[in-house]
């Protein structure tokens, strides 16, 4: 079905709306319904507006506007946005009578997962007659699927104009990568992408084997900023250059100074490789930093990565690297640089592992595998007895021939039977005071 849109502003004019810090609801209503419209035109999507200015508007014209944009037909979607000054609930989707429920579940999950609360989808009927519905929108517009979406505004983001235009960048962002899903417009076609949650310039430079300059000059980009459902041209490889081998994500506190001290670098050299006209970065943003760097003993933090994986990968320990970079936790951000120790020795690669669990210690793990604290310790590196749940540990690789690992359902009586043995007899080769066991432990039979 080839579908099209109309999006009606709610309010105007005369109907004001509530007033917070200077923005009146009606206002609020356009510029989201206007930077949805361009959305869809940059997708390619018809799209109509039911006002453009601030103008009164009566139910009957406003329906009017909406049918007279596309038509009487089942195949038009209409968007009617409304903002909730100091509502702290959660955006709510109201859909036709009609209708089912689909399109607006699919909103509200967009919505969600990108961190929006939400409340619920419903329907609502008119109380002289409820086989109508409550609201014109949805009563008198004849065949078309409509929605009224209210939008949740907390008083706090009402009164922060930046976080108040990162929010309606987010909604407009759900909502037109809702219903382009719901309406089957999503991904690639021909040389374009369709940006989806958790894209970045840098990842879809990769995904084509292009880069982010590239792709930025060829969309006319004048920062790193993308916004889900948003539609990119994407170099074809006869135009792509080889991408550069760094890329860093705007931590809080960051400046291009500090980032180019980071990288061995000027703050000439980064505004360069990004195209950038001025020196503001927000966070999140992904910067081109140069490559020269990346072997230089320095590792950028990705997504999934421990201390103790990269202490793994370069042959190093947890201490030495929170030792080299000041570090006082061991948490990490992704995009993070870290200064990387020169290699120590490692325990050999054949060396088993086990993974802690919760109510682990070394004294525990130690007598699962028949061995002491202090080679533990000495074995992977450890400078204290501190454990975190899931980290991996080298364990001894000198487990005796008749040895049993205990599985999940095991007990005493039941290994004792599979090894034609006694509980008391187990329990004196391995020192034990119960019967209790743990899955992965060790036994002696």
């Amino acid at each position: 079905m080839d579908y099209k849109i109309v999006i009606d502003a709610g309010r105007g004019g005369s109907d004001v709306g509530k007033t917070e810090n200077g923005i009146t609801e009606k206002d609020l209503n356009l510029q989201l319904s206007e930077l949805m419209y361009q959305r869809f035109v940059d997708l390619g999507i018809p799209v109509a507006m039911s006002r453009t200015g601030d103008e009164t508007i009566d139910p009957v014209d406003r329906v009017l506007h909406i049918l007279n944009a596309f038509g009487n037909n089942k195949n038009v979607i209409v968007i009617s946005n409304h903002t909730n000054f100091g509502n702290n609930k959660g955006t709510e989707v109201i859909y036709a009578l009609r209708n089912n429920s689909t399109l607006s579940n699919l909103v509200l999950e967009n919505l969600e997962e990108a961190g929006i609360p939400i409340q619920d989808a419903y329907q609502r009927r008119l109380p002289s007659d409820t086989s109508k519905d409550y609201y014109f929108i949805h009563r008198d517009t004849g065949v078309t699927e409509p929605i009224i979406i209210e939008y949740n505004v907390p008083n706090t983001v009402i009164n922060n104009k930046e976080e108040l235009n990162q929010q309606i960048e987010t909604y407009v962002a759900s909502i037109v990568r809702a219903i382009s899903s719901y309406i089957g417009k999503t991904g690639v076609s021909g040389n374009t992408y369709t940006v989806k949650s958790g894209d970045s310039l840098w990842s879809i430079a990769k995904k084509f084997n292009t880069t982010v300059d590239e792709i930025k000059k060829l969309n006319n980009l004048t920062s790193n900023s993308l916004s889900i459902g948003q539609e990119l041209k994407i170099p074809t490889k006869s135009e792509t250059p080889t991408p550069p081998s760094n890329f860093y994500i705007v931590q809080k506190g960051d400046s291009l100074w500090s980032i180019a001290q980071k990288f061995n670098t000027t703050v000439d050299e980064i505004k360069r490789l990004n195209n950038l006209k001025n020196d503001i970065l927000n966070i999140g943003d992904q910067l081109i930093v140069p490559g020269k760097t990346s072997s230089d003993n320095i590792y950028i933090v990705e997504r999934g990565d421990s201390l103790w994986s990269i202490a793994n990968k370069f042959n190093t320990t947890v201490d030495e690297i929170k030792k080299l970079n000041n570090l006082t936790s061991n948490s990490l951000s992704i995009g993070q640089v870290l200064k990387i120790p020169k290699s120590v020795e490692n325990p050999p690669s054949e060396s088993p592992t086990y993974i802690v669990q919760k109510g682990d210690s070394l004294y525990t793990i130690a007598r699962k595998f028949n061995t002491t604290v202090d080679e533990l310790m000495k074995l992977n590196n450890l400078k204290t007895n501190l454990l975190d749940i899931g980290q991996v540990l080298y364990v001894p690789n000198k487990i005796e021939e008749n040895t049993y690992t205990v599985k999940s359902g095991d007990s005493l009586w039941s290994i004792a039977q599979k090894f034609n043995t006694t509980v008391d007899e187990i329990k004196r080769k391995n020192n034990l005071t119960n019967n209790l066991l743990s899955i992965g432990q060790i036994l002696k039979v």
